[in-house]
């Protein structure tokens, strides 16, 4: 397994957990469970850890792909750039769930307020993770690039040809 296929492998992970996470989470709400919105706390802290893994296979996936032809250093660019953020908030995330699960354990008197708050910072995480899978798919996957990133790239390879 190469560098590219590890990270084509992992990079889905920082994704998918804050989803099953508010899903759990929901549940845990609707439930009015401390355990399951505990799940789901935890949920989202090794989803903040599969981000660091999945940044930190970022590099050798680009060492692969950037000779590749349809492979521009713009879209590369793109999508690194909307991975820090994504795994800047995911780091912030993982460790303001551990917070939430602190206070649920020790029953504290704000923790209600916190699993609401956790809630909406996942759904701003799953909006970001989104743009962030996508920026990555756009890389080799021409079917998915806007009609703004596939004019770019047609004009990089018009000048490239002169």
């Amino acid at each position: 397994m190469n560098g590219a296929h590890f990270h084509l492998v992992v990079n889905h992970l920082p994704i998918i957990f804050p989803i099953v996470g508010l899903i759990v989470l929901a549940v845990g709400i609707g439930f009015k469970s401390e355990m399951v919105k505990r799940t789901a706390y935890f949920v989202f802290s090794i989803g903040a850890i599969t981000a660091a893994i999945a940044m930190n296979s970022g590099e050798g996936a680009e060492e692969i792909v950037e000779n590749i032809p349809g492979v521009t250093e713009n879209l590369i660019h793109e999508h690194e750039e909307a991975a820090e953020l994504f795994a800047l908030l995911s780091y912030v995330f993982g460790a303001f769930s551990l917070v939430a699960l602190w206070s649920s354990w020790k029953n504290k008197s704000y923790n209600v307020v916190l699993s609401y708050l956790v809630a909406v910072f996942a759904i701003l995480l799953i909006f970001l993770g989104k743009q962030t899978g996508t920026s990555g798919g756009e890389i080799r996957h021409t079917e998915i690039r806007s009609n703004n990133a596939a004019n770019q790239d047609n004009h990089a390879e018009h000048d490239d040809e002169d």
